[in-house]
């Protein structure tokens, strides 16, 4: 499994939020929930986002935006609506507030049905430990244009979701678990040579069998010399264009994938700490333990108990 296909496969919505906005200016949207994923796909006209620290960001017909857990935000027609008379809205339903489903009135809402704009809007409630390392790789907001066919494909399903059939919060999950590769896959895509070391790896010809290797068996003893051999290049040659394309050196990102998938395992109470390090490749708990605390900063069985706490 590739690096971003991991870390999407522990994003799973549940619960998720989907609904479709029709309106006509002049309007604003606050997105209250401070989700850490809010996708908004624009299937008419468009909008302005407007976000903590006077960030602008215009979005517009077939435009996908993912804002990330940037706090309160405002999407409006036009950034100046704010400052004049025009219809107020809010999304705020990870809140615990009963109403908001008969305040968004079953999904589809607004304030003209045949409105110049018309949107879908998603959120993510929180998730794992991978959730937080896929933010971490994600600028506060980003926006990727598709083909508006797309969208009214999109608008087709939603409006079903939306209409609450039998099936419909498994339609919603999986419809914007599909929107949200999409999105960061094509996003990845246009970063090219700016895409972070672990999503341009797996199509390097050397670095790539090695990765799968390393993701695969990540309990396996690996050295440089096993991983060279993945790859079927020399050591130093090996050596040399992992470094260059994924800024660290293997045996350091082996360390910190063993570390991650760490942190997922011992969220899982059923797993002793000795099984967890036998899992990540340690022979032995206090090993582990002492490799867990130099690079998390905290001893496994501590990390566990904060997970627990949230």
């Amino acid at each position: 499994m590739d690096p971003l296909s991991r870390l999407l496969n522990g994003i799973r919505a549940e619960g998720a939020v989907l609904t479709q906005a029709v309106l006509e200016a002049p309007w604003t949207i606050r997105f209250a929930d401070r989700a850490p994923l809010t996708m908004i796909t624009v299937l008419r006209g468009g909008g302005t986002l407007l976000l903590p620290g006077g960030t602008e960001r215009r979005i517009r017909v077939g435009d996908t935006a993912v804002v990330c857990d940037t706090g309160p935000f405002l999407l409006a027609d036009q950034a100046d609506s704010i400052r004049r008379p025009h219809t107020e809205y809010e999304i705020a339903c990870f809140t615990g507030d009963p109403v908001c489903d008969a305040r968004l009135d079953g999904g589809r809402w607004g304030n003209d049905p045949d409105g110049e704009t018309s949107l879908i809007v998603g959120a993510y409630r929180t998730s794992g430990r991978r959730h937080e390392r896929l933010l971490r790789a994600l600028p506060p907001v980003l926006v990727v244009s598709d083909d508006p066919e797309v969208c009214a494909w999109m608008a087709s399903v939603a409006a079903d979701a939306t209409a609450r059939p039998a099936g419909a919060q498994a339609l919603m999950d999986r419809l914007l678990d599909w929107g949200l590769v999409c999105t960061l896959r094509d996003w990845f895509d246009g970063q090219e040579a700016d895409a972070p070391g672990w999503y341009r790896g797996p199509a390097d010809p050397v670095v790539g069998p090695a990765l799968e290797a390393m993701h695969n068996s990540p309990d396996a003893g690996w050295t440089v010399a096993s991983l060279a051999a993945a790859a079927g290049v020399s050591r130093a040659l090996f050596a040399k264009r992992f470094t260059e394309v994924m800024g660290r050196s293997p045996l350091a990102y082996l360390t910190e994938c063993r570390m991650d998938e760490a942190e997922e395992l011992l969220a899982d109470r059923d797993l002793t700490v000795a099984q967890v390090a036998k899992a990540v490749g340690y022979a032995d708990a206090f090993g582990f333990s002492a490799a867990f605390k130099r690079h998390r900063g905290v001893r496994p069985s501590d990390f566990r108990s904060k997970v627990a706490a949230v």
